[in-house]
């Protein structure tokens, strides 16, 4: 059995892991994540290092809301996620959680503020945001990752960095309870990569819970509270100094 829960101030758990794990079925089954215990509290910035095959992508995939595991329970901001309807899990998904990924999944002939405005209409909100209303929040949400000056640029006509910084945009304009992170830096060059790291420690010290899935030790160390897996078992590696 693996225990890594955080101690907390009272307040829920964004991600509270009870002896979850998961097994595909066979012939043979195949343990894929092994029962483990994880909490993380509101405004952590923890992170999850392994090798390729460590079972990196279970995780994120249960954490995320697409996998449901096949043992134990999983709660997000205290909700049991374990007895949802799909369609309930979905709409918990898109309130709850902020998806950013190694491709950047962009639009290619939507502007930036377009690629980010439409994450909303894919988003159960309580009614319809008007297109000028969308329009706003995905400004704000540019502006604060530093890319006002490009709202209209076509994804084409961006950078690498700056491709990410919209795909962070797009996870952050629901204002999300967490920033799930997979392999973010996977596809820019050393210098852009240390960018979009920075912009990360920034928006977790304005309070943004934020979970990232690596396999890069260097980028892991970012992180307030590090995890690591391998073979299907977490433990905790790291605990960086406040």
């Amino acid at each position: 059995m693996t225990d890594l829960t955080a101690v907390t101030d009272g307040a829920a758990p964004v991600i509270e892991f009870r002896q979850v794990g998961l097994t595909y079925p066979g012939p043979p089954p195949v343990t894929a994540l092994k029962p483990c215990d994880l909490a993380i509290a509101p405004g952590e910035y923890v992170t999850v290092v392994g090798p390729s095959g460590s079972g990196k992508s279970t995780f994120l995939n249960i954490a995320g809301l697409l996998d449901a595991p096949t043992t134990g329970s999983y709660l997000l901001d205290g909700i049991d996620t374990g007895g949802l309807a799909d369609a309930d899990r979905t709409a918990l998904r898109g309130r709850r959680i902020g998806f950013v990924f190694q491709s950047f999944h962009l639009l290619p002939h939507r502007s930036a503020v377009e690629n980010v405005a439409l994450a909303m209409l894919y988003t159960a909100t309580r009614g319809r945001r008007a297109a000028a209303e969308r329009r706003e929040l995905a400004r704000a949400a540019l502006v604060r990752v530093g890319l006002g000056h490009r709202l209209d640029a076509l994804p084409t006509r961006l950078s690498g960095g700056e491709r990410q910084r919209v795909a962070i945009a797009r996870a952050l304009v629901g204002r999300p309870s967490l920033l799930l992170c997979d392999e973010p830096t996977g596809n820019l060059d050393t210098v852009t990569a240390e960018s979009i790291l920075a912009l990360l420690d920034e928006l977790h010290d304005q309070g943004l819970t934020v979970l990232l899935i690596t396999h890069d030790p260097q980028v892991a160390a970012r992180g307030r509270r590090t995890v690591a897996i391998r073979d299907g078992v977490l433990r905790e590696e790291e605990v960086a100094a406040a």
